[in-house]
């Protein structure tokens, strides 16, 4: 399949994932950096394919084999991010960018033969979960995001959500990572920011930011860090 049906079923699929994004042609158009036009033939013919359903005014939606084709996408891009972060050292956005290139370009043997060099991780350095090869994904159930979490716990942080630099620049400055564990100080809800202890080290954190840390509460851990 052509670069571009491989985009568009990917996006479909996470918008899909996402509460609050629709999956409307044009939704999709904006999304890819192309018209609505484009977006509406796209759709049509993926249709003929039968790796979308399309009904005009109406959002699409993604065929069994769309799906599919979407998850395997998106194993490979999230298998080659975790090789590049492993393996080169390179930032959590340099791994995104990279990984968009190389899922296209990348088979299913060499895919299956990363995930083996790997030990078949089940998520990516974003803490993304990773579809097994059969398509299976895990659910994010209890994860939230920081923006929800209650004052006087403490928690794990399981993914960053985000592909922009500007984002995992500050994360890495402030020692906000997959698996590092912070306590939440305070929530000033009317202004939607949170106060946060990380390695002894207060953090406020506005909406921008906190909607896009999830979380999972630490069961039997001690409130203090």
């Amino acid at each position: 399949m052509s670069i571009a049906t491989e985009n568009f079923v990917k996006v479909i699929y996470q918008f899909d994932q996402n509460q609050g994004l629709d999956t409307k042609p044009g939704t999709i158009a904006k999304a890819l950096g192309i018209t609505n036009a484009a977006a509406t033939d796209m759709a049509k013919k993926l249709a003929l394919k039968e790796l979308v359903k399309f009904q005009k005014y109406q959002p699409l939606q993604l065929t069994e084999n769309g799906r599919k084709m979407a998850l395997s996408v998106i194993r490979r891009h999230r298998l080659w991010e975790t090789f590049l972060y492993r393996t080169l050292n390179l930032s959590l956005h340099e791994i995104h960018r990279e990984a968009e290139l190389l899922e296209h370009l990348t088979s299913d043997f060499l895919t299956e033969r990363l995930s083996v060099f790997l030990g078949s991780p089940d998520v990516d350095p974003h803490g993304d979960p990773i579809p097994d090869i059969n398509g299976r994904i895990n659910s994010d159930t209890g994860q939230f995001t920081l923006l929800s979490a209650k004052a006087g716990s403490v928690y794990k942080i399981v993914r960053l959500s985000g592909s922009d630099s500007e984002f995992f620049e500050f994360c890495e400055e402030n020692d906000i990572a997959v698996g590092v564990h912070l306590k939440v100080e305070k929530q000033y809800t009317g202004n939607e920011m949170t106060l946060v202890v990380i390695n002894d080290q207060k953090l406020l954190l506005n909406a921008s930011l906190t909607t896009r840390i999830f979380v999972e509460q630490v069961p039997n851990l001690k409130t203090e860090l």
